[in-house]
């Protein structure tokens, strides 16, 4: 199987356990403050995005099997950080002010769109 296949269904997976994490803020809403957790908007971010994420990853693979490997390479790499990048944020939305936070969100949305630009212009060369 395609590795953008197996890696989207591993975040697709991931995403669909955070809902579990979602569903406390509603049914458990004190679990998430004990843990930490401040902004749980982002919790909710993180689930929807590794989703996205996943079937953006299993799309690509079924439509472009023969994809470069560099091209693999950044989409997965920019799939998996993204979603990520909300988890920091939801202890502490001061996060998103440092420099490390900043070129880590530039390098990772820099890496998504390469990615994705890279697929588009492989299928429709194709």
């Amino acid at each position: 199987m395609n590795v953008l296949i197996q890696v989207g269904l591993c975040l697709l997976a991931l995403g669909a356990l955070l809902g579990w994490v979602v569903m406390l803020r509603t049914a458990f809403p004190g679990m998430l403050a004990a843990a930490g957790v401040r902004s749980p908007r982002r919790v909710l971010q993180t689930h929807i995005d590794f989703i996205v994420m996943g079937v953006i990853l299993i799309a690509v693979g079924l439509a472009l099997p023969d994809l470069a490997g560099w091209n693999r390479a950044l989409l997965i790499a920019g799939a998996t950080v993204n979603p990520l990048l909300f988890v920091p944020l939801a202890f502490r939305e001061s996060f998103s002010d440092g420099l490390t936070y900043r070129v880590v969100t530039v390098a990772s949305f820099t890496t998504m769109s390469a990615g994705t630009v890279g697929a588009a212009v492989a299928g429709l060369s194709a």
